[in-house]
């Protein structure tokens, strides 16, 4: 486990040092597209499941990065001090206590999170999971996230459902390894968000053209939002 961890702080070092997570900067209309479409279809599932409100929620964001989606369930009605993210690099998240300085932050693995058992209303993961190779890690990671999660508590993923070719450090996840990812959970999985490369070539041109080949071509759906609620007996 510690040689992937390794891996993985690796290949955020050097994506840190290119720059690369700035290329997901919102200025860009086709990186906007895709967080306005997945902030649509979030709120959408959790009107879905009942919740109205998040004011008195705690919520957990596994590899939360800068914070910069952490602070979105603020804007939506989160209390600050109620929310909390752990992350592998350092760097990322001393970003992540300046930009939401009344939440929780830790320095740690998703696969060993030092939170009590129980003690999250939502837990969310964005685009994690497809970044860890070793099927061990993965396992012990889905686990600590349902250890974490109330009983009544809803997991929230988003994540690649197709290959990118351009990325040799990511592998999809499909929905067969989702579930097994967390057996015991019901999972409510959608496939959506243009294919990356088309919405940031086409999203300048035309949102409205973006948009329809979204939602009328669903092999053009490049992820899968998912709602993770354990199983009733």
């Amino acid at each position: 486990m510690t040689n992937e961890l390794d891996r993985i702080r690796d290949v955020y070092r050097r994506r840190i040092k290119l720059g690369v997570i700035n290329r997901y900067s919102p200025f860009v209309p086709g990186e906007l597209l895709m967080l306005q479409r997945r902030e649509e279809e979030t709120l959408r599932l959790l009107r879905k499941y009942g919740i109205a409100s998040l004011s008195h929620m705690r919520i957990l964001e596994v590899g939360c990065g800068r914070g910069a989606r952490l602070a979105d369930w603020s804007r939506w009605g989160a209390a600050p001090e109620s929310l909390y993210g752990i992350d592998l690099m350092e760097p990322l998240i001393r970003e992540a206590e300046l930009s939401l300085p009344t939440a929780h932050f830790s320095v740690g693995s998703a696969d060993r999170m030092p939170y009590a058992d129980q003690s999250f209303d939502i837990v969310v993961q964005l685009t994690v999971f497809t970044s860890i190779m070793d099927t061990q890690v993965k396992l012990r990671a889905a686990a600590e996230m349902c250890r974490v999660a109330k009983p009544d508590a809803l997991i929230v993923w988003y994540d690649f459902r197709y290959p990118n070719h351009r990325n040799s450090d990511v592998r999809p996840i499909g929905l067969k390894e989702l579930r097994e990812l967390f057996p015991g959970w019901d999972v409510d999985a959608h496939s959506m968000t243009l294919l990356p490369p088309l919405a940031r070539a086409l999203a300048p041109l035309s949102w409205a053209a973006c948009r329809l080949l979204e939602k009328c071509c669903p092999p053009l759906r490049s992820h899968y939002l998912a709602v993770l609620r354990k199983r009733r007996p």
